[in-house]
């Protein structure tokens, strides 16, 4: 057996390497392999803190029996879901069409162009109604393509083209506030009144959805709605969902928020940090940066992806066991592993939510930690001709294309430590990213483009912002530092090209949502210039509620003016002095910390 997965960069596809199972990693070779055999590929699709791959790898893919099926009639592709996340977006997208319960591991068959002609997500290796068997589920599978061969090659292209054609988007205006709080109070209405949250089992945290409830602009339109958000994170915060050290669980298995889905990932714990900051909940921010920073944090700076749900507990293997442990007792277990890959945008989110979680509870070693973690993401996740990419691993950088969300979460987190810090660089440098997803960088798998697939049909917002969102909120976010007009036109053409969708779906369209409410309204700028950082007025500012806090020096001030940002434009005062500003437009320049108001 050829071995392809073991010096591959990602820990889901190593974890494979000693299988039976023929396995190729996601690359032309696969198409190539399939069109010369003349077979279907079997596409494996999950990540490495997946609790149900494990349990599927070892049932079915480590069984002998069933990986000699698989070689013979396929050409079997893993893929990292979280390397290459446009190829798990299509083939999710596609396998729609075959089965309503989607997740991880995704099992997709296609032909050898890569279009789906079935699909499902995980089959036990004996039949379990209304779950088939696995095997049944090849045999089956192998015998609809020799026998039946043209309609299955039929029903790929038709998936193929009803997807192309899902993913045009309908162009709208910007929605008003009156839309956006209509929305709001939707969500609202699919608020568990019992337990909180959204929705029954499983229960998801949803921070996508709940930081468009916390705009400012939902908190006074509809301020009934905006409260839902924070009595679902007092609820979350107080269940089992919430590990003793501060972390967050994927998800709970039952609506009460107990039995979680053990798994921990970046993505839910950032979001979740600035969800507790804006609803004012110290603790639990405190608990989320402690489980960041200690648990999350790699060698280098830069933070892993995601806590496995399973550890070695008594030489077995334990769902849960350890985080079931009190606190002292984990001391003498070995801890549940973490991917150790650093994913570009993902680590965008830590350093956003770090660098403004310092900056507001007077943490200054968060800080350094986010611009550790961006410095390492800038560093390291570079391609051979420089280029950003998906992800690292042990300082390797992946052949994986960064995404357009990559780049922007990743420029937006520069924003927020150059804020937090007063150093212009960290703005510049998001600036360009910024500019260079404007200008087409980050685009769609090569491979599925060249097999005409659409790598990305769905623009909804899930555990995390979607492309187009995030572009849009890093654009948003620039154009309030004052990177200029182009930038706010540059996130509204996004919101509108996605508007009526969003509004008829606020569910799953919180962050385009939560930049559509951002543009409706003007926003709150607040600018202190000082020479003492940790004094009166600084502190004063950093407890306003606006939109953009930045302290800086007279020589900082002259350096973002200096660099193209208008906000800092003749403020480059000698004196201590905070400039209250609504859309560039602003007030006479205060010293004294009680005359900056904090309510907006």
């Amino acid at each position: 057996m050829t071995n392809r997965l073991s010096d591959t960069l990602s820990p889901y596809l190593r974890a494979h390497a000693d299988n039976p199972v023929d396995w190729y990693p996601w690359g032309e070779e696969v198409f190539a392999e399939a069109r010369r055999r003349d077979v279907p590929m079997l596409i494996s699709i999950g990540y490495s803190t997946c609790h149900w791959c494990h349990v599927m790898a070892r049932e079915s893919f480590a069984d002998p029996e069933t990986a000699a099926r698989i070689n013979e009639g396929f050409v079997a592709v893993k893929v990292d879901r979280e390397e290459h996340p446009h190829v798990d977006g299509a083939y999710m997208a596609a396998a729609s069409a075959f089965t309503q319960n989607l997740g991880w591991p995704l099992t997709v068959f296609t032909t050898p162009a890569g279009r789906a002609f079935y699909a499902g997500t995980y089959w036990p290796p004996e039949a379990r109604p209304p779950m088939p068997a696995f095997r049944d589920v090849l045999a089956a599978v192998r015998e609809a393509w020799t026998t039946r061969r043209a309609q299955a090659e039929e029903s790929a292209d038709a998936v193929t083209a009803a997807l192309a054609e899902a993913a045009q988007a309908t162009r709208s205006t910007l929605p008003d506030t009156a839309a956006l709080a209509e929305a709001a109070r939707g969500l609202a209405a699919r608020e568990d009144s019992e337990f909180g949250g959204f929705g029954g089992a499983p229960k998801f945290p949803v921070a996508t959805t709940l930081r468009f409830l916390q705009q400012p602009l939902v908190r006074e339109a509809a301020p009934e709605a905006a409260a839902a958000a924070e009595r679902a994170l007092t609820a979350m915060a107080g269940s089992a969902l919430r590990d003793a050290d501060g972390g967050f669980f994927r998800y709970a298995t039952r609506r009460d928020w107990t039995v979680p889905h053990y798994e921990r990932m970046l993505t839910d714990n950032a979001q979740l940090l600035e969800v507790a900051l804006d609803t004012g909940d110290e603790e639990t921010a405190r608990g989320i940066a402690h489980f960041l920073l200690g648990t999350l944090r790699r060698e280098g700076g830069g933070f892993g992806a995601a806590q496995d749900s399973e550890s070695w507990i008594d030489g077995a293997r334990s769902e849960g066991g350890y985080y079931l442990r009190p606190v002292p007792e984990r001391a003498t277990l070995e801890p549940p592993a973490v991917d150790d890959k650093v994913i570009t945008g993902w680590n965008g989110l830590a350093v956003a939510a770090l660098a403004r979680a310092g900056a507001t509870l007077g943490e200054d070693a968060w800080v350094a930690a986010a611009a550790d973690a961006a410095d390492a993401v800038l560093r390291t996740n570079r391609g051979a001709d420089g280029a950003l990419v998906r992800a690292s691993l042990d300082g390797r950088a992946s052949a994986a294309v960064a995404t357009a969300a990559d780049l922007a979460l990743l420029a937006d987190g520069l924003f927020a430590l150059a804020a937090a810090t007063g150093d212009v660089a960290p703005a510049v440098t998001g600036r360009d990213l910024l500019d260079e997803v404007l200008d087409g960088a980050g685009g769609d798998d090569p491979l599925l483009r060249a097999q005409g697939i659409a790598a990305s049909p769905d623009h909804t917002d899930g555990d995390l912002p979607s492309d187009t969102a995030a572009v849009a909120q890093a654009a948003l976010t620039a154009w309030r530092l004052g990177a200029g007009d182009r930038y706010r036109a540059a996130a509204a053409e996004r919101v509108e090209a996605l508007a009526s969708r969003a509004l008829a779906q606020p569910f799953a369209h919180g962050s385009l949502l939560r930049v559509a409410a951002g543009l409706a309204a003007a926003p709150r700028q607040l600018v202190v210039v000082t020479e003492d950082p940790g004094g009166a007025l600084a502190a004063a500012a950093r407890g306003a509620d606006a939109d953009v806090i930045v302290v800086v020096s007279p020589a900082q001030a002259t350096a973002f003016a200096t660099a193209g940002f208008e906000l800092f434009d003749g403020k480059e005062a000698t004196a201590e002095r905070a400039y209250d500003c609504r859309a560039f437009v602003c007030r006479l320049p205060v010293s004294d910390p009680a005359a900056v108001s904090h309510a907006r």
